[in-house]
Order: structure tokens, then sequence, then C-alpha cells
């Protein structure tokens, strides 16, 4: 069991609601789900109903306890690392031609007469 899993199983248990678990993590949705999902191949059983209101199962009420301890010895994560802003510079597709100005005709084509 990986100590994400188990955050994302504890934050869904004490909120008993998906969408907020997912908000309060700052994960998507989809990464809650399939975090829970594998989670549960992992121990065997269901850990939630899923349903018209989600519910802890006997499995998840069991693991709830034992998944806390964990965090709780695991250390801290570390910060998320932001990508510096900016990128690689695009290398020119043209052929030497000069830009287009915005409002002006394009030096290259030639108008089209009547």
């Amino acid at each position: 069991m990986k100590i994400t899993q188990l955050r994302h199983f504890v934050a869904v248990a004490e909120k008993l609601h998906f969408p907020r678990a997912a908000e309060s993590l700052d994960v998507s949705l989809a990464a809650l789900y399939s975090s829970i999902e594998r989670l549960e191949e992992e121990v065997g059983h269901p850990l939630f109903t899923r349903g018209g209101e989600t519910r802890l199962t006997k499995a998840g009420t069991l693991l709830l306890p034992e998944a806390r301890d964990r965090i709780a010895e695991a250390p801290a994560p570390g910060p998320k690392t932001v990508a510096p802003a900016g990128g690689k510079a695009k290398a020119s597709k043209g052929k030497g031609r000069t830009p287009a100005v915005k409002g002006q005709p394009k030096p290259y084509k030639k108008r089209q007469g009547r």
C-alpha cells in the first residue's frame, strides 16, 4: 500500500464524499477514484459502498485506524514542484520572409486583379 493511496482513502473516509475529498487533496476526481480502486484491489475487498450515499464497509472501517497510523509514521510529503513558465523557443518556419503585420497586406502575396 502506498502512502498516497492511504491518504486518499482517509480523506474520502472522513468526508464520505469523493468530489469534496478530491478538492481538499488538490487532485483530480479521476485520480482519486483510480487510487481507491487500486487500494481496494490490494486489500481484496471494497472499502466504500457507492450508490446514493458513500459509506465505509466493514473492511474500510477496519483499515481506517491502520491507515491513519501508517500516515502518521510516514514522513511529510515534499512540496510540489512547479515547472517554470515559458518554454523552448521555436524555430521560425518561414523562408526568410518578413512577418505579417496586422492590417497590412502580406508582402509576398500579389493582389488579385479583376
